[in-house]
């Protein structure tokens, strides 16, 4: 039987801050987050315009050491990079991404040489690489249509993802939304004997509007031969789609899921969550971040307490973990606390 007012008070748990923490049931801690890094090749930002994307900073291979030496200090467990490339050395099929000497695996090497206790997590995809922007080799397939190559695609993601755990990456991470990447990717790493790599696979990324910040700061602002990303990135009208998405890739050896974006997307992680036993990472993409700063900056909103509700509001919902340019921001205000 359930008690009703007055006998039963919900206030009187909710009458001083310390009352208010005994019975709370989510905290939030650094090690919750991952700071995601642009490592850039490109000086001085390329030209490109940041200004809609606060708090955004690109970093050269050598500023890496210093950073993370703030990382560690935070008590920030994880890291995800990301590279910026030259626009000369992009291509069709993303040949850069295959240079054992390219960008992202020296930029793994430089930070594994210095023995942080960071995790590092690397996006294993070709946008960053092709001069199309997308994320896989364009072909004419049987229909005679333009798509992405998905067999051929995969192909390249696997060698990226085993140049990586090469390199020293503890995490690889292909964002690239194409049909068995993980289990191609999975038998690579068991083959040539890398069995401790892990796997954070996108598995729910939709094909969304909140991205461009992010693609701004990639440089791959402008989509060539198709004109978006919706023949392999999913429909963000279906759920029951993303459940299949997930449970495929945990059967594929998926070691955590990653949804994507993550503040518009609380339900299928709350759907996921209850289908499966593995950590699920929910990105708190660019779009998002810049809509909660931007008015921030402006004084519509407290830039602590909102940050840390919506933050609290992905670990409610049942993720482990939560990638987000606000990482630094967030373990300043917990320490201050």
């Amino acid at each position: 039987m359930v008690s009703c007012f007055p006998l039963q008070r919900h206030r009187r748990k909710r009458a001083t801050p310390w009352i208010r923490d005994l019975f709370a049931e989510h905290f939030i801690n650094p090690s919750q987050f991952i700071a995601p890094i642009f490592v850039s090749e490109v000086p001085h930002d390329g030209g490109l315009d940041l200004d809609i994307f606060p708090g955004l900073r690109r970093y050269m291979i050598e500023d890496l050491p210093a950073l993370c030496e703030q990382l560690q200090s935070f008590g920030i467990k994880a890291i995800m990079l990301f590279p910026v490339i030259s626009e000369d050395k992009k291509d069709e099929i993303g040949t850069e991404a295959l240079n054992p000497e390219s960008l992202i695996y020296k930029a793994v090497r430089k930070i594994k040489e210095q023995n942080y206790q960071l995790s590092i997590m690397s996006d294993v995809a070709l946008d960053p690489y092709t001069s199309h922007g997308h994320d896989g080799v364009i072909g004419a397939l049987h229909t005679k249509v333009q798509d992405v190559d998905n067999t051929e695609t995969v192909k390249i993601l696997s060698s990226m993802a085993l140049l990586l755990a090469e390199a020293g990456a503890d995490f690889v991470c292909p964002s690239d939304m194409m049909d068995g990447r993980i289990l191609d990717i999975r038998n690579d790493l068991e083959t040539h004997g890398y069995t401790q790599t892990l796997i954070a696979s996108y598995a729910v990324k939709y094909a969304s509007s909140f991205y461009q910040p992010f693609r701004n700061a990639l440089g791959s602002k402008g989509l060539k031969a198709l004109n978006d990303k919706k023949t392999y990135q999913m429909d963000y009208r279906n759920s029951t789609e993303a459940l299949s998405e997930c449970m495929f890739d945990e059967a594929e050896g998926a070691d955590c899921l990653i949804i994507k974006p993550g503040l518009m997307n609380l339900d299928i992680v709350s759907k996921v969550k209850e289908k499966t036993s593995l950590p699920i990472i929910s990105y708190h993409v660019s779009g998002e971040y810049v809509m909660q700063k931007l008015s921030a900056y402006h004084g519509y909103l407290d830039d602590k307490q909102s940050t840390f509700e919506i933050m609290h509001s992905f670990i409610r919902a049942g993720c482990s973990n939560v990638i987000t340019y606000s990482a630094i921001d967030i373990c300043k205000y917990l320490k201050n606390e």
